[in-house]
């Protein structure tokens, strides 16, 4: 993700300095930043000048040095509290008094990550979606602290960079992800109650959603979902549905797309196909929750999603 949003960033000509933990994590950062401009070359959206201009603005760096006259940092670590609390008291130390603090997080609790500093109102959370330097949505999350000047910023900084800027409150999810997490646990209560996950997906994306929600979870990573989704249950869980098909997945070194296994399997051009060794992990999800589906059951699942398509399909295009 880091990668991603520092191509954003120096495609609009902001100066980058990118941080890593060691000489190889950085050199890879890199690499994914030139992979994605050269993405775009290909697709004839940039020239080999814009690239080449581009990465002109991207500086590489190992250690904080670098961020004593900075005006923005967007920390984009892992789901990690107590990572992401380190991160941002070191930046305390080193960052000027003007500096904003922005999290790319995509779940945490603002406050959580802010426990370990003093400058509540000019930390923000700057939540960029996978891949950054396409999706167009940015979810700018405030505190109670947070000062309006660092909304108004951000709020430019998202329309120079040519996003969607949606400004939305702080708490476990924020807008996206507490709309997200029931629509995918909802999805995998139907599984392991009968119904056939791409069944599911062929549902919602004939409904007219890019993508269902076992394609979707694939594309942003089992690591990802596992970590943004403990959070969710323990912030809401008289709410929350408990499925453990993913972290079997994940067990089973199926992390999504970037394994090119997960509820789908992957050829090398990111082509999804449907894969019948997902029916074991489903089984043994099944037995875990201690549900017993019977074939009624399962029948009553498919004629409910498909009547449930028909009728949402009827009002959304009369005849």
């Amino acid at each position: 993700m880091g990668s991603g949003i520092a191509t954003v960033l120096i495609l609009s000509s902001y100066s980058v300095f990118l941080k890593e933990v060691d000489e190889n994590f950085l050199l890879a950062g890199i690499d994914r930043v030139k992979a994605n401009l050269q993405s775009l070359v290909k697709k004839g959206k940039i020239s080999q000048e814009k690239l080449d201009r581009s990465l002109s603005f991207l500086k590489g760096v190992l250690n904080y040095e670098s961020f004593r006259d900075v005006d923005l940092v967007i920390e984009a670590v892992i789901e990690n509290i107590p990572l992401k609390q380190q991160i941002f008291g070191d930046l305390e130390k080193f960052c000027p008094q003007h500096c904003i603090f922005a999290s790319n997080t995509s779940t945490i609790d603002l406050n959580l990550i802010s426990e370990r500093t003093k400058s509540h109102n000019r930390i923000v959370g700057a939540h960029f979606f996978s891949p950054a330097h396409i999706m167009p949505l940015l979810e700018l999350v405030r505190t109670e602290k947070t000062s309006p000047q660092v909304i108004v910023d951000l709020l430019d900084l998202g329309k120079k960079i040519k996003k969607i800027p949606v400004v939305v409150g702080n708490c476990t999810g924020f807008a996206v992800n507490r709309m997200f997490f029931p629509y995918l646990q909802t999805a995998m209560l139907l599984v392991e109650r009968g119904a056939d996950v791409y069944q599911i997906d062929r549902a919602i994306t004939k409904f007219g959603m890019p993508m269902g929600p076992f394609r979707m979870v694939d594309l942003v990573g089992f690591g990802v979902a596992i970590a943004t989704g403990i959070q969710f249950v323990e912030s809401y869980s008289e709410r929350s549905y408990k499925s453990m098909l993913i972290p079997l997945l994940q067990e089973d070194s199926r992390a999504g797309e970037t394994t090119q296994k997960g509820f789908y399997t992957y050829d090398n051009e990111h082509k999804a196909s449907p894969d019948p060794e997902i029916k074991k992990y489903i089984n043994k999800a099944r037995s875990i929750s201690g549900v017993t589906v019977d074939s009624e059951v399962s029948l009553s699942l498919s004629l409910s999603l498909s009547l449930s398509l028909s009728l949402s399909l009827s009002r959304v295009h009369p005849s």
